[in-house]
């Protein structure tokens, strides 16, 4: 109660509005009170709410798997808040005041039923890690833009068709998962970002990829398997760092000669695509470890496919 008793008037307001909500809702016994914690404890799986202080002030708070339908405006009385939980709700939409958290880092609200997200949400320019997986968005705003601290964006199993340019403006982005959406292009901007190391695109709808992908410099995983792809761009050889190259359950027919510019490649994955030929040039890669070629279109396989297995590289076919 001590840390309780150090709060601001409106966190302590906005946390009895929290705990009437957990009480409606079953999750909060009539008297009892959402628990002050450590930062390891508030990770618990088990414990769905709790909130941990740190001088005086709330920086982080969960209330994840509670059932809740939605959150008061009076969140915005959590105005130190750096981490925040509500994953595994029942949320529709968000408050308005939840852009006024100006200080929030970490933002979970993954498997909720958003529809939609307010605009005042894009003010949270201080985001570093922001997850919106599992909801019912068709549509990001070119707000998005102004989240330029994001290192990790997560927003797979929605319903997106198309991505915002501005998704280009995320300078530090390490890593961007956007599989089972319904995307059938990317913008050319997504090609700045130069800092990403992993991007996941599986089931989507892609038919190409734009030139500008030669820009990910640094990407080591690649992962597009479940879509519609009929070719590669030639600047997919650019991509000096990359490792891993999943390309499965695709249509396509052929495969450019720079593939054999990925020096760094070791996983290769060309399954159930529409293949009957390969470029040469992948004798070049000379860290390729496994080469997976079945369920395509080759009446025969080239002499040099043995170099490849001579060189230790494990090949199914």
């Amino acid at each position: 109660m001590k840390d309780k008793n150090s709060l601001s008037t409106n966190e302590l307001n906005a946390l009895k509005e929290l705990e009437r909500l957990l009480q409606e809702h079953g999750k909060l016994e009539a008297g009892n009170f959402i628990p002050t914690v450590s930062r390891a404890e508030l990770y618990v799986e088990d414990r769905k709410a709790g909130y941990c202080v740190e001088n005086n002030a709330i920086v982080a708070l969960s209330l994840h798997d509670c059932e809740l339908t939605s959150i008061p405006e009076s969140i915005a009385g959590f105005n130190n808040l750096v981490q925040l939980y509500l994953h595994g709700n029942k949320l529709i939409s968000l408050p308005a005041s939840i852009g006024n958290l100006s200080h929030l880092h970490t933002l979970d609200l993954g498997h909720n039923a958003l529809v939609s997200i307010p605009e005042s949400f894009w003010n949270l320019s201080e985001l570093v890690f922001l997850y919106l997986s599992n909801n019912q968005l068709t549509s990001i705003s070119q707000s998005i833009g102004n989240l330029k601290n994001l290192i990790y964006l997560n927003i797979t199993d929605n319903q997106l068709t198309s991505l915002p340019k501005e998704i280009g403006n995320f300078e530090n982005l390490k890593e961007l998962r956007l599989y089972n959406n319904q995307l059938t292009v990317l913008p050319e901007s997504i090609g700045k970002l130069s800092q990403l190391k992993e991007i996941h695109l599986m089931n989507n709808k892609l038919t190409t990829l734009p030139e500008s992908i030669g820009g990910w410099k640094a990407l080591k995983e690649l992962r597009l398997l479940d879509n519609k792809l009929e070719s590669l761009p030639a600047s997919i050889g650019s991509l000096s760092s990359l490792t891993h190259l999943d390309l499965r359950n695709n249509q396509l027919p052929s495969l450019p000669e720079t593939l054999g510019n990925l020096k760094n490649l070791t996983h290769l994955d060309l399954r159930a695509n529409k293949l009957s030929s390969l470029p040469a040039s992948i004798t070049d890669l000379e860290s390729l470890e496994k080469l997976d070629l079945r369920w395509n279109r080759f009446s025969s396989f080239p002499a040099w496919v043995n170099l490849l297995q001579q060189r230790g590289c494990t090949i199914y076919n």
